[in-house]
């Protein structure tokens, strides 16, 4: 029998400090579905606490105050405790949310300080400040920290999302309470071992791993300046309908059900393995992944037998086997939800490739559906519309490249989208007929230099690149004579 571990404290503003409230929860394993850990249950009085610690922080503390470079060499050693702690942090997220381990360390470990490294770069390549010139004024314009930063985060890459939002708002000069998911709270532990190893100063990072309801109470907060929540479009809608009456700044990353288009004129084989990751990456719970395949109707059969063979291929089971690429889902729940999506998409009439209801085959525990590829797909029907968050993919015909740009587009979301082309000039003017924040070409990735987020019901704003940076700054304006203006002019030259 395994023993659970068992969490007394919290992380606020910046130590380990006593709950207010005697609630706990508990952590359960979506492989062994044995409680690997107890936690305290966070509550409003612990936000209040925390708030006050970044308000304090934030208003009075140095931080703000700090050079950029000053600000940046504490990042760089919270990058060098992700380096430190990457085997922990990669066999902690597996164990509280299945990813299997071998993407684990990459994605969920590795990826948060590569994050680290790329907003460093961008700030510091940057003036501190811009001299506006015109016949209409001289100004001097400057980036403030917005403030106290409420950052809400999901369970599916919890460190990946915590660094898309921590690190910009920490190199501007903002002070953060991070809401991370009740499903994926150990993760969050380890970072505020890593924080305080940096030397990151009091009140400045608070961590609660917090119900609904009190992580409402955190982003409607007198004492918040700033939201930036990544999660399902249902609670981004309602989270962001509720910071506009108190005309609160909100960055809302949300849903996504991206399509995939293969061109007459793909690499095949290619394009089928870049699906490895793209559609099926931490067992398909990731909102850009290609969910939606759009392929060539003269190509069809092909792309059928050799998607059939790929998902064949992909070994299901243990997370923690580094052989393993398809892991349980996250949650009971979870799971329950993306079994009924698969007979849902048989009832609707689907044709079925590869997969189905039921549990894999040799598993007798853990929260598993089994990886699922559908053909002759209605573009309409639910499983090429809704947000399923697993291993499922749908997958419909074009017979013109309009008819599957129409089709691309045919969605509530526009969060991600590829093109697998021969051509890329093609490729690329395709690609800015598809209504989605991001296309990748060919399996290419945009980079965390470049802006990332979704139209639609997909999102509102962009993390990652210059964008990011700018999501926690306030542009402020300052007027100033024409001669004092020149003379700044003039030691930019010089």
């Amino acid at each position: 029998m395994y023993k659970p571990k068992v969490f007394s404290e919290l992380f606020i503003g910046g130590a380990w400090a006593k709950p207010l409230g005697a609630g706990t929860f508990d952590v359960i394993s979506p492989w062994s579905e044995e409680v690997v850990a107890s936690l305290p249950d966070p509550t409003k009085g612990d936000v209040d606490q925390a708030v006050a610690a970044a308000r304090k922080a934030f208003d009075q503390g140095p931080w703000p105050r700090l050079s950029l470079e000053e600000r940046a060499a504490v990042l760089r050693r919270v990058g060098e405790g992700f380096e430190k702690h990457r085997e922990r942090l990669a066999h902690t997220i597996t164990e509280e949310m299945g990813s299997p381990i071998a993407q684990s360390i990459n994605i969920q470990a590795v990826v948060p300080r590569v994050m680290i490294s790329s907003f460093i770069e961008l700030a510091t390549s940057r003036e501190p400040w811009m001299l506006r010139q015109s016949s209409s004024g001289n100004g001097v314009v400057f980036r403030e920290p917005k403030g106290v930063v409420a950052a809400i985060v999901p369970w599916n890459v919890p460190m990946m999302t915590t660094m898309m939002k921590l690190a910009p708002a920490l190199l501007m000069g903002c002070c953060v309470i991070l809401k991370a998911a009740q499903e994926t709270p150990l993760s969050g532990y380890i970072l505020g071992e890593i924080l305080a190893e940096a030397g990151v100063p009091d009140g400045v990072v608070s961590i609660l791993a917090a119900d609904r309801e009190v992580s409402e109470y955190l982003a409607l907060h007198p004492g918040v300046d700033k939201v930036s929540f990544t999660g399902s479009t249902l609670a981004g809608r309602r989270l962001g309908a509720l910071c506009g009456e108190l005309v609160r700044p909100i960055t809302l990353e949300l849903g996504g059900k991206s399509a995939a288009l293969i061109l007459d004129d793909a690499d095949l084989p290619a394009a089928v393995e870049a699906l490895r990751m793209g559609s099926f990456r931490n067992s398909g719970q990731i909102c850009s992944l290609k969910t939606r395949v759009v392929v060539s109707r003269k190509i069809e059969g092909e792309f059928l037998d050799r998607m059939k063979a790929l998902v064949v291929s992909m070994p299901v089971g243990d997370p923690f086997d580094l052989a393993t690429q398809i892991g349980p889902m996250a949650t009971a729940r979870q799971r329950d939800r993306v079994q009924g999506y698969i007979e849902r998409g048989l009832a609707e009439g689907a044709r079925l490739v590869c997969g189905g209801p039921g549990i894999p085959d040799g598993l007798d525990h853990g929260w598993f559906v089994r990886p699922t590829v559908f053909a002759g797909v209605d573009p309409g029907a639910a499983i090429a519309q809704e947000e399923i968050f697993g291993p499922v993919v749908s997958v419909m015909t074009f017979d013109s490249e309009d008819e599957a740009i129409a089709i691309a587009n045919t969605s509530n979301y526009g969060l991600n989208g590829a093109i697998f082309s021969a051509d890329v000039p093609r490729a690329l003017e395709l690609g800015r007929r598809i209504k989605t924040g991001v296309v990748e070409i060919n399996g290419c990735g945009v980079g965390f230099h470049s802006p990332i987020g979704g139209v639609k019901q997909s999102g509102i704003g962009r993390e990652a690149g210059f964008e990011g940076l700018d999501a926690y700054v306030e542009m402020k304006a300052i007027g100033v004579p024409k001669p004092f203006a020149d003379s700044l002019a003039a030691s930019q030259v010089d």
